[in-house]
């Protein structure tokens, strides 16, 4: 059997998805810095607002890509086998299917995200190898419960073995409640060896510059909110922590060979941990 036949097929929930190209859009801001082409003027006048306050911003856009694709690696060659990416974003190959079912070609991947953007260009995260399996689903990490609903709903995921739970650079957009969401997304991850895998921007390293685009994505109407190391590491409470612990992006279990990435540039931070 093909890889195309065990692709599942995504359909807009409307006839139309509204991208309100006019706005700025945080998935499309982050292309940009990505040097993606799915954004618009509108998003990249955001993003050079960004930019003029923070420079740092795509190497640290870069630095939480890599640590995305470090992170899977590692718990795929750990034996783990199926992952739910929250806030997933535009698509950018290499995407988090592709890292995963390179090792483990059986691996079962559920996509999730609310923006529509990524929803006109979810057919890119469905092309799982033959083995295995990966689906999309438009929901809101805001509302975990019915996030959860959509992803049981699908059936690719077994929630009786462990599952890696990845929100990379997603929860500073969620500036208040969002140690509750995580741990009602952990509660449903009950089998041991679950793992969950975070980045998240600081103001341990540059605190203005941290400030400054704070504010510019606050006045782009997408507020943001940093939280220090205390803060992040509330997150994995009552999950073990994988060595290095909590670090910046880069300085997780690097690469031989890795474009060097300061702690100043990245100015987010990056743990995994595993359900003991």
């Amino acid at each position: 059997m093909g890889a195309e036949q065990q692709d599942d097929t995504v359909t807009p929930p409307g006839a139309e998805v509204d991208l309100a190209i006019h706005r700025p859009h945080t998935a499309r801001i982050y292309d940009y810095f990505l040097d993606g082409a799915t954004n618009f003027p509108a998003d990249r006048e955001a993003a050079a607002h960004a930019l003029a306050v923070f420079p740092q911003a795509p190497a640290a856009a870069r630095a939480n890509r890599a640590f995305m694709h470090r992170a899977t690696r590692a718990l795929a060659q750990s034996g783990v086998t199926q992952f739910l990416d929250i806030g997933t974003g535009i698509p950018t190959s290499p995407n988090l299917h592709e890292i995963a079912q390179g090792i483990e070609p059986r691996a079962r991947i559920v996509y999730a995200d609310n923006d529509p953007i990524v929803l006109t260009h979810a057919q890119a995260l469905l092309h799982s190898s033959p083995q295995g399996r990966t689906t999309y689903v438009q929901a809101d990490v805001r509302d975990p419960e019915a996030l959860l609903d959509a992803v049981r709903a699908t059936g690719v995921l077994d929630f009786t073995r462990p599952i890696a739970l990845s929100l990379v650079a997603l929860l500073h957009f969620v500036p208040e409640g969002a140690h509750e969401i995580a741990e009602t997304l952990k509660s449903a991850l009950t089998a041991r060896g679950s793992a969950l895998v975070i980045s998240h921007l600081t103001p341990e390293f540059a605190p203005q510059d941290t400030a400054g685009i704070e504010k510019a994505y606050r006045d782009n109407g997408n507020p943001v909110r940093a939280r220090t190391r205390e803060e992040f590491g509330g997150f994995f409470a009552g999950w073990e922590l994988l060595d290095p612990g909590v670090t910046s992006t880069p300085r997780w279990r690097p690469e031989p060979g890795a474009e060097p990435i300061s702690d100043i540039e990245a100015s987010c931070l990056g743990a995994v941990a595993v359900r003991a």
